[in-house]
């Protein structure tokens, strides 16, 4: 872990603490998995951005789709 500093302002410190001593965890601790949430709501949101950025191509494109009528067939003969 790496140790940092951050500056709150006082309700924020207040709210953080009241949680923190309500689940009996560190403010550290509470501070991580805010971050942590944080990061991966970014990274959907990052994720969901690019999807409809590619959408138009591919419905579009027959290259990239050429292959979606196999879906769900068998690809190996049976004997």
């Amino acid at each position: 872990m790496v140790r940092t500093q951050i500056l709150l302002n006082e309700d924020q410190c207040k709210a953080l603490k009241k949680i923190a001593m309500q689940e009996e965890r560190s403010l550290s601790d509470l501070l991580r998995e805010f971050v942590n949430e944080q990061l991966l709501l970014r990274e959907e949101r990052r994720m969901s951005k690019a999807a409809e950025l590619l959408k138009e191509n591919y419905l579009n494109d027959t290259e990239l789709t050429a292959f979606a009528e196999l879906d769900g067939e068998e690809f190996y003969e049976k004997r």
